[in-house]
């Protein structure tokens, strides 16, 4: 159990370094547990590289089943200390407002119908600030990890972002066939607290090159980008949940369908599992397994 434990860790921080401190271990001990659970599984669970870990196939299934027999473990000890196990009180999410209506409000949805003692205050804005000082108990965040040691960072979900443009912008111009053909077209960046997005596409001969463009437009919201590209204002490039319906519909066109215009991580950011309520642990899992990492 200890193991599997340390195996959940290591996903959910994406590292052995930050999953063997959660784990009150050195980083060699939380090595070797990996190691004597994969022996013991008999398959490699985890790749990896010197830049990142990823779980293999057997390793999704584990970490699927860890998440549920850690949530029973967590209700077994919740009742010895006397709260029943059961989520309830007020929950405070912070959340982007784009994917946060269309992820993580259909999540919210459901917990509330399973635990009927819990209220939810959700707070939904494209703005980072900091969980502890805001009150929030929970934050999902796009590809923004806060250096807070007293957090927990968990990947959700690796979300493919999509390049696209309305059919009546890319109809007063040249439809872009190489990347360098960006910088031609305006390009609709998302900017927030002195920082601002940048593109990186993958060429034919796998090298990543960087897309740069006019930017005459730039917006602190993934939704507001998203209006501005029906709007027949420029180029986004936005996670694939925002867009997919306009792109079903037709409001919307993928742009350079043939690159690969790479990912980002949706992540939640919560308490310590040391300092975790109930309610959080809960709704985290739940998500989690909404989203499938």
């Amino acid at each position: 159990m200890d193991e599997i434990l340390t195996f959940l860790a290591i996903v959910e921080t994406g590292s052995f370094v930050s999953g063997s401190r959660s784990m009150g271990l050195s980083r060699s001990a939380a090595g070797k547990a990996l190691s004597r659970l994969e022996e013991h599984c008999g398959v490699r669970l985890l790749n990896r590289t010197s830049r990142a870990l990823s779980l293999t196939e057997e390793g999704r299934r584990l970490y699927a089943q860890g998440v549920e027999l850690r949530s029973t473990l967590d209700a077994v000890g919740a009742r010895f200390v006397g709260d029943g196990g059961d989520p309830r009180g007020e929950l405070r999410i912070s959340a982007p407002d784009a994917l946060g209506r269309r992820l993580v409000l259909p999540v919210v949805k459901r917990f509330l119908e399973r635990w009927p003692e819990v209220q939810v205050e959700m707070s939904l804005s494209d703005t980072v600030t900091d969980l502890v000082s805001d009150g929030a108990d929970l934050a999902v965040r796009i590809g923004v990890r806060l250096p807070n040691p007293g957090l927990i960072c968990r990947t959700l979900r690796q979300e493919p972002l999509v390049l696209c443009a309305s059919p009546a912008y890319l109809s007063r111009t040249d439809v872009p066939t190489r990347v360098e053909h960006l910088s031609r077209h305006d390009l609709l960046i998302h900017a927030s607290q002195n920082m601002r997005q940048t593109w990186q596409l993958k060429e034919a001969d796998g090298t990543w090159v960087r897309a740069s463009g006019r930017s005459r437009l730039r917006l602190d919201s993934g939704e507001a980008l998203r209006e501005a590209a029906l709007a027949d204002m420029g180029v986004a490039l936005l996670p694939e949940s925002i867009v997919q319906s306009n792109l079903a519909d037709g409001r919307l066109k993928r742009i350079l369908p043939q690159r690969d215009t790479g990912t980002v991580e949706i992540l939640a950011l919560y308490p310590h599992k040391r300092m975790l309520e109930s309610k959080v642990r809960h709704f985290v899992d739940m998500i989690a397994a909404d989203l499938a990492i």
